[in-house]
């Protein structure tokens, strides 16, 4: 049986405040538009679902060095397939993983705080993942990782694996390891140790950088979100 070639990109439901309480962080917003417009390009049907159907847009990423140009005119248009789809999102204990051949975890900070007990998305990815499908994530979507068993082993579904993921030096550098540490949030390269990953990285904490490994594909931060997509492609329709 081939796999659908449909995809499920996870948001995240959480919010909380950032940069010494000033703004608030939810859905890095092209961390979901950018594979979602990829996916769709390549012929790939797509849904978004979050743990409880909600999502907050997250500040950083509606500013203009991350969003702008048709990005920016996507997200401001309600009336898009993006923003529609968002907005009228499932929860994730009502989607089917069996409709689905990807899931793709977007992030922002806050996935720091829901993923990790976010237990019907991680059926989902498990689900998929099970069935032969193509797991992937982005920037703090690895936080999905947390605890998650592959029931295909009963092992931790990246272990012995190479993943990647936003930096902990980008967390020191954006000055937010502080509030980080408040929410006793368990950051991306600390997950991959515990978990038994090999995490990798790009010389840069901003450079466009994902990893490959089978089935499992991972970006680094929000600059990596469309090739890693791209990567998912071309990972699901290898022979």
């Amino acid at each position: 049986m081939p796999l659908p070639r449909r995809a499920l990109i996870s948001i995240t439901s959480a919010n909380a405040k950032l940069f010494q309480g000033t703004e608030i962080t939810g859905l890095f917003i092209t961390e979901a538009l950018h594979p979602f417009n990829v996916l769709k390009a390549a012929g790939f049907e797509v849904d978004f679902a979050s743990e409880t159907g909600t999502y907050t847009a997250d500040w950083l990423s509606q500013q203009p060095d991350f969003l702008n140009g048709e990005d920016l005119a996507t997200w401001n248009d309600v009336n898009s397939d993006f923003r529609k789809k968002l907005d009228n999102m499932p929860k994730a204990s009502d989607v089917d993983a069996s409709n689905y051949g990807v899931f793709y975890a977007s992030a922002g900070h806050a996935a720091l705080i829901d993923y990790p007990t976010a237990k019907n998305l991680q059926k989902i990815a498990a689900t998929i993942w099970a069935n032969g499908g193509v797991v992937s994530s982005v920037c703090h979507g690895p936080a999905i990782f947390a605890d998650l068993i592959d029931p295909t082993t009963n092992e931790p579904l990246i272990k012995g694996k190479k993943i990647t993921g936003f930096t902990t030096e980008a967390e020191h550098t954006m000055k937010i390891m502080d509030e980080l540490r408040s929410w006793k949030a368990e950051l991306v390269e600390e997950l991959a140790v515990r978990m038994g990953a090999t995490y990798e990285r790009g010389a840069g904490i901003w450079d466009d950088f994902h990893v490959v490994d089978g089935r499992l594909i991972t970006g680094q931060n929000p600059q990596s979100a469309a090739s890693t997509a791209k990567a998912v492609v071309e990972t699901f329709d290898k022979p």
